[in-house]
């Protein structure tokens, strides 16, 4: 990210020609004189995906299709400081040594944005945890993984990032890790929801010895050809990457399968990763229970804080034999336990102030990532960065998925889900549901909703509604349909079919003189006040008129109320965030 890869100043130190923008309190790329300044483009979402049938036969729900008919303003030159001079030298740590300066397009704009620190950390072999974006444009790769991943990005809509680490040899110094000849298998897997609040956010890990039975995989291979991967039924999750060509996408639609949660994106890194993060923002923090002296990772740390960097870093989130029971579920919670150190970190003052350590964070960070082609984009990946900077730490839960022992295993070996307590931890993440007590800020809701909810409610089962499937998952209309007859009362309803087009949000639309009706539905759901539309109602197949409930792309499932109410988050294992914890 530096003006030598632009080709201009060969001997400018790259920091100083990032300086605080006043208007917009971020840093921003400043030339010489003698160059063009850059322009900042604007954020922008892209377009929705498109609709389509969801089983192949035209209908969603089997009732029948129903026919449907720039720029950010500088601040002036002289408000940039000179640039300094400085003698060759050895390269930084956040810069790869040998790597002859390459001169980039100047299209190619190279972009630094303080607003999104507190965005992804990397996750590399070993390591588990989100990154805190510092993005430049054209170090990242990206992968084409189909409709595995979203092709866009919604600011106002909770998100679903699947972070994974490959056990993958490649990089200086990296052949004595992972296994020889590995293809890069899904060594470390953490599955980042972010509230549609963006109050909480949970980092859910996942076993790599989980069995789960892994899809067929479409599967776009190096050369350019497309094939499906065969699945497999009962083997481990971290074989859903690499083995046999299997692609983050494969690991993405596994992660579905065993979880029923759909991830929206992919960020992936190697061992790499976390050797130069660390070393970017000058060593991470952590603390041990007992004093460690492991002669397989030759890690060796005494009992209380230390500060590990590079391959001291990588050796410390690695290392099984030290902690627990040697397991891999125990240092899963040793990685968690470095991820939130290394969190508050990376958002702390000394590095946020320091052009220099942004700018080796970037690199770092960005020159280790392969990610799907929505989040590649540079606009997505600063609004990415921009609406995880609004979770707060302590609000950002760490917990592995509830698993136990494989029952079919007379030596222990692997683990399957807790069926016990794996279903409310997934449902709770699935609802959108916090694990942390936060404050909802959804007092201008709620008095739409009173509003609207203003007045009589008219018995369950004298409410007649006809169901719309307009963007849920595929069967939807029918499940809620069945739930609201069995489990609420609601007999006078039925199922409709697909909506005519597609919708984000679920509506309730209802005569005045149904009103009543409305109110009572509207509760039942957990309808906010924008989805109740006032409007004319249909007449159903019994010839009377009934009210059109749409479910919108935001339905979860049924008997989850779309505001989240009524839900309480299950008592698990976790820790978050801002909690500095030792290492036992």
């Amino acid at each position: 990210m530096d003006t030598q890869g632009r080709g201009r100043g060969d001997d400018i130190d790259p920091a100083d020609q990032w300086v605080i923008n006043p208007a917009t309190g971020e840093y921003e790329l400043r030339l010489g004189p003698s160059a063009p300044q850059p322009s900042v483009p604007r954020p922008r979402t892209g377009p929705r995906d498109g609709a389509g049938p969801r089983d192949g036969t035209g209908s969603r729900d089997g009732a029948g299709s129903r026919d449907g008919t720039g720029r950010t303003r500088s601040p002036g030159r002289e408000s940039v400081p000179p640039q300094r001079r400085r003698e060759p030298a050895e390269p930084s740590p956040g810069r790869r040594a040998g790597r002859a300066p390459q001169k980039k397009p100047k299209a190619r704009r190279i972009l630094l944005w303080t607003g999104g620190t507190m965005a992804f950390v990397v996750l590399a072999t070993g390591t588990v945890g989100y990154f805190y974006l510092k993005h430049l444009e054209g170090n990242v790769t990206t992968a084409d993984v189909g409709d595995a991943a979203k092709s866009n990005f919604s600011k106002d809509e909770a998100f679903n990032i699947l972070v994974l680490g490959t056990d993958k040899r490649t990089g200086k110094g990296n052949k004595g890790y992972g296994d020889a000849g590995s293809v890069g298998h899904a060594d470390t897997t953490v599955l980042l929801h972010v509230s549609k609040d963006r109050t909480n956010a949970t980092a859910l890990s996942i076993p790599r010895d989980l069995i789960v039975d892994i899809p067929d995989c479409p599967t776009t291979l190096e050369d350019g050809t497309e094939t499906v991967v065969p699945g497999a039924q009962g083997v481990r999750f971290n074989r859903s990457l690499g083995e046999q060509g299997r692609d983050p996408g494969c690991t993405m639609r596994t992660v579905e399968a065993a979880t029923g949660i759909k991830p929206d994106h992919f960020m992936m890194a190697d061992f790499n990763a976390v050797k130069t993060l660390t070393t970017a923002v000058e060593g991470v923090e952590v603390c041990l229970a007992k004093a460690v002296d492991d002669k397989k990772s030759h890690l060796k740390l005494p009992a209380g804080k230390s500060v590990v960097e590079g391959e001291q870093a990588l050796a410390f989130v690695r290392t099984r034999s030290s902690f627990g029971n040697q397991g891999d579920l125990d240092r899963i919670k040793v990685q968690q336990q470095f991820l939130g150190s290394l969190m508050r970190k990376m958002s702390s003052g000394d590095t946020l102030t320091s052009p220099t350590k942004l700018v080796k964070l970037a690199e770092a960070a960005t020159e280790a990532l392969t990610v799907d082609k929505a989040l590649g984009n540079v606009n997505t990946l600063k609004d990415v960065a921009l609406e995880l900077k609004k979770v707060p730490p302590k609000n950002i839960s760490f917990l592995t998925v509830p698993v136990k022992d494989n029952p079919a295993e007379r030596v222990k070996a692997t683990v399957v889900l807790d069926e016990a307590q794996a279903p409310q931890v997934l449902d709770a993440i699935r609802d959108d549901v916090s694990l942390t007590e936060v404050k909802q800020k959804r007092k201008k809701e709620k008095a739409a909703v009173a509003a609207r909810l203003k007045g009589t409610k008219a018995p369950a089962s004298e409410v007649r509604v006809q169901i719309l499937n307009g963007g849920a998952p595929s069967g939807s209309a029918q499940q809620t349909l069945s739930w609201l007859q069995v489990e609420e009362g609601v007999t006078k309803s039925e199922n409709g079919g697909n909506a005519p087009e597609e919708l984000r949000k679920t509506t309730l639309e209802y005569a005045l003189d149904q009103a009543d009706q409305a109110r009572r539905l509207a509760a039942i759901l957990g309808l906010s006040g924008s989805a109740m539309k006032p409007g004319e109602s249909v007449v159903n197949s019994q010839g009377v008129p009934a009210m059109t409930l749409t479910l919108g792309e935001d339905f979860k499932r049924p008997g989850a109320k779309l505001d989240g109410s009524g839900a309480t988050p299950p008592k698990v294992d976790k820790t978050t965030a801002d909690k500095v914890e030792c290492a036992s």
